[in-house]
Protein backbone atom coordinates (compact mmCIF):
# COMPACT_ATOMS: atom_id res chain seq x y z
CA UNK A 1 0.00 0.00 0.00
CA UNK A 2 3.25 2.43 0.81
CA UNK A 3 4.59 1.35 -2.35
CA UNK A 4 0.82 2.58 -4.20
CA UNK A 5 0.49 5.72 -2.44
CA UNK A 6 3.97 6.80 -3.04
CA UNK A 7 3.64 6.04 -7.08
CA UNK A 8 0.40 7.87 -7.16
CA UNK A 9 2.18 10.59 -5.29
CA UNK A 10 4.70 10.69 -7.79
CA UNK A 11 2.62 10.57 -10.68
CA UNK A 12 0.19 13.55 -9.30
CA UNK A 13 3.72 15.39 -8.56
CA UNK A 14 4.37 14.81 -12.90
CA UNK A 15 0.97 15.61 -13.73
CA UNK A 16 0.71 18.45 -11.81
CA UNK A 17 3.71 20.15 -13.25
CA UNK A 18 2.60 19.45 -16.50
CA UNK A 19 -1.29 21.11 -15.92
CA UNK A 20 1.06 23.97 -14.74
CA UNK A 21 3.02 24.56 -17.21
CA UNK A 22 0.00 23.84 -19.68
CA UNK A 23 -1.93 26.54 -17.77
CA UNK A 24 1.20 29.27 -18.52
CA UNK A 25 1.17 27.79 -22.18
CA UNK A 26 -2.82 28.44 -22.13
CA UNK A 27 -2.15 31.49 -20.61
CA UNK A 28 0.41 32.81 -22.82
CA UNK A 29 -2.29 32.24 -26.00
CA UNK A 30 -4.86 34.30 -24.20
CA UNK A 31 -2.31 36.58 -23.50
CA UNK A 32 -0.85 36.79 -26.89
CA UNK A 33 -4.21 37.20 -28.52
CA UNK A 34 -4.96 40.34 -27.07
CA UNK A 35 -1.99 42.03 -27.61
CA UNK A 36 -2.38 41.18 -31.24
CA UNK A 37 -5.52 42.61 -31.38
CA UNK A 38 -5.04 45.65 -29.65
CA UNK A 39 -1.37 46.90 -30.79
CA UNK A 40 -2.32 49.50 -32.96
CA UNK A 41 -4.20 51.22 -29.67
CA UNK A 42 -1.19 50.35 -27.33
CA UNK A 43 -3.82 48.86 -24.64
CA UNK A 44 -2.29 47.74 -21.39
CA UNK A 45 -2.40 44.35 -20.24
CA UNK A 46 -5.28 43.79 -18.18
CA UNK A 47 -4.89 41.00 -15.73
CA UNK A 48 -8.28 42.07 -13.53
CA UNK A 49 -9.88 40.69 -17.11
CA UNK A 50 -8.29 37.47 -17.21
CA UNK A 51 -9.00 36.49 -13.27
CA UNK A 52 -12.58 37.44 -13.59
CA UNK A 53 -12.90 35.12 -16.71
CA UNK A 54 -11.60 32.02 -14.68
CA UNK A 55 -13.00 32.72 -11.36
CA UNK A 56 -16.44 34.17 -12.85
CA UNK A 57 -19.50 32.50 -14.57
CA UNK A 58 -20.05 32.69 -18.25
CA UNK A 59 -22.96 31.07 -20.83
CA UNK A 60 -20.20 29.51 -23.02
CA UNK A 61 -16.94 27.65 -21.79
CA UNK A 62 -13.96 29.18 -22.53
CA UNK A 63 -10.61 27.60 -23.74
CA UNK A 64 -8.14 29.98 -24.91
CA UNK A 65 -7.70 32.98 -27.72
CA UNK A 66 -9.73 36.43 -27.56
CA UNK A 67 -12.85 37.90 -29.41
CA UNK A 68 -12.69 36.42 -33.14
CA UNK A 69 -9.37 34.06 -32.09
CA UNK A 70 -11.58 32.28 -29.55
CA UNK A 71 -12.13 28.86 -29.06
CA UNK A 72 -14.89 28.05 -26.74
CA UNK A 73 -17.53 25.62 -26.58
CA UNK A 74 -21.37 26.74 -26.66
CA UNK A 75 -23.43 25.99 -24.18
CA UNK A 76 -27.36 26.05 -24.20
CA UNK A 77 -29.33 29.40 -23.38
CA UNK A 78 -32.49 28.58 -21.69
CA UNK A 79 -35.03 31.00 -21.14
CA UNK A 80 -38.86 31.03 -20.39
CA UNK A 81 -40.84 33.92 -21.59
CA UNK A 82 -44.45 35.45 -20.82
CA UNK A 83 -44.84 35.43 -24.46
CA UNK A 84 -42.90 33.24 -26.21
CA UNK A 85 -42.65 30.14 -23.91
CA UNK A 86 -39.92 28.20 -23.25
CA UNK A 87 -36.80 29.51 -26.07
CA UNK A 88 -33.81 27.73 -26.45
CA UNK A 89 -30.63 28.26 -28.50
CA UNK A 90 -27.14 28.01 -28.35
CA UNK A 91 -24.38 30.74 -26.90
CA UNK A 92 -22.70 31.04 -30.22
CA UNK A 93 -25.58 32.79 -31.54
CA UNK A 94 -23.59 36.02 -29.20
CA UNK A 95 -20.67 35.55 -30.42
CA UNK A 96 -18.72 37.27 -33.32
CA UNK A 97 -19.62 40.96 -32.71
CA UNK A 98 -23.74 40.14 -32.55
CA UNK A 99 -24.99 41.12 -29.43
CA UNK A 100 -28.20 40.44 -30.35
CA UNK A 101 -30.49 37.68 -31.09
CA UNK A 102 -33.66 38.37 -31.80
CA UNK A 103 -35.13 40.31 -28.99
CA UNK A 104 -32.87 38.85 -26.81
CA UNK A 105 -29.38 40.11 -25.50
CA UNK A 106 -25.83 39.79 -23.39
CA UNK A 107 -24.13 42.07 -21.54
CA UNK A 108 -21.36 40.88 -18.55
CA UNK A 109 -23.28 37.60 -18.47
CA UNK A 110 -26.77 38.84 -18.24
CA UNK A 111 -29.22 37.79 -20.80
CA UNK A 112 -32.09 40.80 -21.21
CA UNK A 113 -34.17 41.24 -23.69
CA UNK A 114 -35.59 44.28 -25.93
CA UNK A 115 -38.81 43.83 -25.70
CA UNK A 116 -40.22 46.28 -22.27
CA UNK A 117 -43.16 44.16 -22.32
CA UNK A 118 -41.47 40.65 -22.14
CA UNK A 119 -40.46 38.97 -18.88
CA UNK A 120 -37.63 36.34 -19.24
CA UNK A 121 -36.48 33.65 -16.34
CA UNK A 122 -33.26 32.30 -17.40
CA UNK A 123 -32.34 28.33 -17.02
CA UNK A 124 -29.41 28.15 -18.65
CA UNK A 125 -26.63 26.09 -18.51
CA UNK A 126 -23.64 27.99 -17.84
CA UNK A 127 -19.99 26.66 -17.44
CA UNK A 128 -20.28 26.30 -13.96
CA UNK A 129 -23.71 23.93 -14.09
CA UNK A 130 -21.66 21.92 -17.15
CA UNK A 131 -18.91 21.32 -14.99
CA UNK A 132 -21.28 20.35 -11.89
CA UNK A 133 -22.33 17.61 -14.61
CA UNK A 134 -18.69 16.88 -15.35
CA UNK A 135 -17.80 16.17 -12.02
CA UNK A 136 -21.19 13.79 -11.65
CA UNK A 137 -20.20 11.95 -14.97
CA UNK A 138 -16.56 11.75 -13.09
CA UNK A 139 -17.74 10.30 -9.34
CA UNK A 140 -20.83 7.97 -10.87
CA UNK A 141 -18.38 6.34 -13.17
CA UNK A 142 -16.03 6.05 -10.36
CA UNK A 143 -17.72 4.51 -7.91
CA UNK A 144 -20.49 2.23 -10.92
CA UNK A 145 -16.90 0.81 -11.45
CA UNK A 146 -15.98 -0.06 -8.13
CA UNK A 147 -19.40 -1.51 -7.24
CA UNK A 148 -19.39 -3.60 -9.69
CA UNK A 149 -15.32 -4.75 -8.98
CA UNK A 150 -16.47 -5.55 -5.54
CA UNK A 151 -19.45 -7.48 -6.76
CA UNK A 152 -17.06 -9.45 -9.13
CA UNK A 153 -14.14 -10.07 -6.65
CA UNK A 154 -14.31 -10.63 -2.85
CA UNK A 155 -10.99 -10.80 -2.71
CA UNK A 156 -8.32 -7.80 -1.64
CA UNK A 157 -9.27 -4.60 -3.72
CA UNK A 158 -6.83 -4.31 -7.15
CA UNK A 159 -6.46 -1.09 -8.81
CA UNK A 160 -8.09 1.89 -8.75
CA UNK A 161 -10.61 0.23 -6.00
CA UNK A 162 -6.79 0.29 -3.62
CA UNK A 163 -7.02 4.05 -4.61
CA UNK A 164 -10.19 4.81 -3.13
CA UNK A 165 -10.85 2.20 -0.36
CA UNK A 166 -8.90 3.95 1.82
CA UNK A 167 -10.35 7.50 1.53
CA UNK A 168 -13.59 5.94 1.82
CA UNK A 169 -12.70 4.22 5.24
CA UNK A 170 -11.08 7.82 6.47
CA UNK A 171 -14.76 9.27 5.76
CA UNK A 172 -16.21 6.37 7.51
CA UNK A 173 -13.62 6.13 11.13
CA UNK A 174 -12.22 9.69 10.99
CA UNK A 175 -14.80 11.85 10.51
CA UNK A 176 -18.14 10.34 10.77
CA UNK A 177 -17.26 7.83 13.60
CA UNK A 178 -15.64 10.32 16.10
CA UNK A 179 -18.13 13.44 15.66
CA UNK A 180 -21.72 11.54 15.03
CA UNK A 181 -21.19 8.49 17.24
CA UNK A 182 -24.48 7.73 17.67
CA UNK A 183 -26.30 6.07 14.65
CA UNK A 184 -23.25 6.92 12.47
CA UNK A 185 -23.84 5.15 9.75
CA UNK A 186 -27.03 6.54 8.56
CA UNK A 187 -24.91 9.55 7.73
CA UNK A 188 -21.87 8.18 6.22
CA UNK A 189 -23.36 8.03 2.36
CA UNK A 190 -24.05 11.46 2.20
CA UNK A 191 -20.51 12.77 4.09
CA UNK A 192 -19.15 10.76 1.01
CA UNK A 193 -21.09 12.36 -1.57
CA UNK A 194 -20.59 15.58 0.21
CA UNK A 195 -16.65 14.85 0.40
CA UNK A 196 -16.15 13.55 -3.34
CA UNK A 197 -18.19 16.02 -4.79
CA UNK A 198 -15.94 18.97 -3.29
CA UNK A 199 -13.09 17.64 -4.07
CA UNK A 200 -13.52 16.64 -7.26
CA UNK A 201 -14.48 19.93 -8.20
CA UNK A 202 -11.90 21.19 -6.62
CA UNK A 203 -9.27 19.61 -8.77
CA UNK A 204 -11.09 20.64 -12.00
CA UNK A 205 -11.06 24.10 -11.18
CA UNK A 206 -7.23 24.16 -10.90
CA UNK A 207 -7.86 22.84 -14.59
CA UNK A 208 -6.29 25.72 -16.82
CA UNK A 209 -9.83 25.46 -19.18
CA UNK A 210 -11.43 24.36 -15.56
CA UNK A 211 -14.53 26.25 -14.11
CA UNK A 212 -14.40 27.69 -11.08
CA UNK A 213 -17.54 25.89 -9.36
CA UNK A 214 -16.43 25.63 -5.61
CA UNK A 215 -15.50 29.24 -5.58
CA UNK A 216 -18.93 30.37 -6.74
CA UNK A 217 -21.11 31.53 -4.17
CA UNK A 218 -24.24 30.33 -5.36
CA UNK A 219 -22.98 26.41 -4.79
CA UNK A 220 -21.41 27.12 -1.61
CA UNK A 221 -24.60 28.55 -0.11
CA UNK A 222 -26.50 25.33 -1.51
CA UNK A 223 -24.46 22.68 0.16
CA UNK A 224 -24.30 25.19 2.93
CA UNK A 225 -28.48 24.85 2.96
CA UNK A 226 -28.38 21.24 2.03
CA UNK A 227 -26.30 20.73 5.40
CA UNK A 228 -28.71 23.07 7.46
CA UNK A 229 -31.23 21.15 6.26
CA UNK A 230 -29.62 17.65 6.79
CA UNK A 231 -28.92 18.82 10.76
CA UNK A 232 -32.18 19.90 11.32
CA UNK A 233 -34.41 17.11 10.41
CA UNK A 234 -32.35 14.82 12.35
CA UNK A 235 -32.22 16.90 15.61
CA UNK A 236 -33.47 15.49 18.29
CA UNK A 237 -35.79 16.16 20.83
CA UNK A 238 -32.39 17.18 23.20
CA UNK A 239 -31.39 19.44 20.33
CA UNK A 240 -34.55 21.53 20.11
CA UNK A 241 -35.19 21.47 23.64
CA UNK A 242 -31.62 23.25 24.02
CA UNK A 243 -32.72 26.02 21.86
CA UNK A 244 -36.07 26.80 22.82
CA UNK A 245 -35.60 25.89 26.25
CA UNK A 246 -32.20 26.26 27.06
CA UNK A 247 -30.37 26.02 30.52
CA UNK A 248 -31.12 29.55 31.77
CA UNK A 249 -34.13 31.19 33.52
CA UNK A 250 -37.35 31.52 31.71
CA UNK A 251 -36.97 34.98 31.87
CA UNK A 252 -34.00 35.07 29.57
CA UNK A 253 -35.51 33.05 27.09
CA UNK A 254 -36.79 35.96 24.06
CA UNK A 255 -32.94 37.15 24.78
CA UNK A 256 -31.47 33.25 24.25
CA UNK A 257 -33.97 32.70 21.29
CA UNK A 258 -32.23 34.95 18.75
CA UNK A 259 -29.01 34.11 19.99
CA UNK A 260 -29.89 30.46 19.09
CA UNK A 261 -31.21 31.44 15.79
CA UNK A 262 -28.05 33.08 14.84
CA UNK A 263 -26.38 30.04 16.12
CA UNK A 264 -27.86 27.77 13.73
CA UNK A 265 -27.54 30.04 10.70
CA UNK A 266 -23.67 30.78 11.58
CA UNK A 267 -22.97 27.54 11.07
CA UNK A 268 -24.09 26.80 7.87
CA UNK A 269 -22.72 30.35 6.73
CA UNK A 270 -19.00 29.34 7.68
CA UNK A 271 -19.00 26.55 5.68
CA UNK A 272 -20.34 28.47 2.41
CA UNK A 273 -17.96 31.46 2.98
CA UNK A 274 -14.66 29.37 3.84
CA UNK A 275 -15.13 27.15 1.03
CA UNK A 276 -15.43 29.98 -1.25
CA UNK A 277 -13.31 32.53 0.03
CA UNK A 278 -10.28 29.65 -0.01
CA UNK A 279 -10.80 27.94 -3.64
CA UNK A 280 -11.18 31.78 -5.24
CA UNK A 281 -8.17 32.75 -3.35
CA UNK A 282 -5.87 30.89 -4.62
CA UNK A 283 -6.89 30.76 -8.02
CA UNK A 284 -6.34 34.23 -7.87
CA UNK A 285 -3.01 34.28 -6.65
CA UNK A 286 -1.74 31.74 -9.11
CA UNK A 287 -3.12 33.65 -12.48
CA UNK A 288 -1.69 37.29 -10.25
CA UNK A 289 1.64 35.58 -10.34
CA UNK A 290 1.07 34.57 -14.05
CA UNK A 291 0.19 38.11 -15.25
CA UNK A 292 3.22 39.30 -13.87
CA UNK A 293 5.55 38.33 -17.04
CA UNK A 294 2.83 40.14 -18.98
CA UNK A 295 2.36 42.86 -17.11
CA UNK A 296 5.96 44.27 -16.80
CA UNK A 297 6.95 42.37 -20.39
CA UNK A 298 10.52 41.11 -19.35
CA UNK A 299 10.63 37.36 -20.23
CA UNK A 300 13.10 37.02 -16.90
CA UNK A 301 10.20 37.69 -14.85
CA UNK A 302 9.35 33.88 -15.97
CA UNK A 303 12.00 32.56 -13.76
CA UNK A 304 10.95 34.33 -10.09
CA UNK A 305 6.81 34.57 -11.64
CA UNK A 306 6.46 30.56 -12.45
CA UNK A 307 8.66 28.81 -9.55
CA UNK A 308 6.36 30.54 -6.98
CA UNK A 309 3.20 30.05 -9.16
CA UNK A 310 4.18 26.27 -9.12
CA UNK A 311 4.67 26.07 -5.45
CA UNK A 312 1.19 27.83 -4.67
CA UNK A 313 -0.13 25.55 -7.74
CA UNK A 314 1.06 22.41 -5.83
CA UNK A 315 -0.35 23.66 -2.46
CA UNK A 316 -3.28 24.08 -4.10
CA UNK A 317 -3.60 20.02 -4.35
CA UNK A 318 -3.76 20.25 -0.90
CA UNK A 319 -5.62 22.97 -0.08
CA UNK A 320 -8.40 21.15 -2.56
CA UNK A 321 -8.16 17.64 -0.23
CA UNK A 322 -8.51 20.02 2.77
CA UNK A 323 -11.18 22.10 2.35
CA UNK A 324 -13.22 18.96 0.72
CA UNK A 325 -12.09 17.58 4.36
CA UNK A 326 -13.05 20.83 6.07
CA UNK A 327 -16.46 21.02 5.26
CA UNK A 328 -17.36 16.95 5.70
CA UNK A 329 -15.64 17.36 9.32
CA UNK A 330 -17.95 20.38 10.15
CA UNK A 331 -21.14 18.40 8.67
CA UNK A 332 -20.09 15.66 10.55
CA UNK A 333 -19.89 17.65 13.74
CA UNK A 334 -23.12 19.54 13.22
CA UNK A 335 -25.04 16.42 12.42
CA UNK A 336 -23.19 14.60 15.67
CA UNK A 337 -24.48 17.65 17.70
CA UNK A 338 -28.06 17.42 16.33
CA UNK A 339 -28.48 13.76 17.19
CA UNK A 340 -26.35 13.07 20.25
CA UNK A 341 -28.18 11.40 23.24
CA UNK A 342 -28.90 12.65 26.09
CA UNK A 343 -26.73 10.52 27.73
CA UNK A 344 -23.73 10.61 26.10
CA UNK A 345 -24.41 14.95 26.51
CA UNK A 346 -23.77 14.29 30.48
CA UNK A 347 -20.97 12.04 29.70
CA UNK A 348 -19.14 14.76 27.44
CA UNK A 349 -20.66 17.72 29.86
CA UNK A 350 -18.95 15.86 32.85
Amino acid sequence: MISLYNAVKGNKLVIRLFVLLLSVFSFSLKASGVATEHATQEEKFDPTKVIFEHIGDSHDWHLWGEHEHAVSIPLPIILYSNKNGLVMFLSSNFHHGHQDFGPYFIENEHIGTRDSSEVIYDFSITKNVASMFLSIIIILSIFITIAGKYKANKGAPKGIQSFFEPLICFVRDEIAKPNISHNHEKFVPFLLTIFFFIWVNNLLGLLPIGANLTGNIAFTFVMAVITLIITNINGNKYYWKHIFMPPVPVWLYPIMWPVELVGIISKPFALMVRLFANITAGHIVVISLISLIFIFKNMFMGFAAVPLALFIDILELLVAFLQAFVFTMLTALFIGTATEEHEHHEEHSH
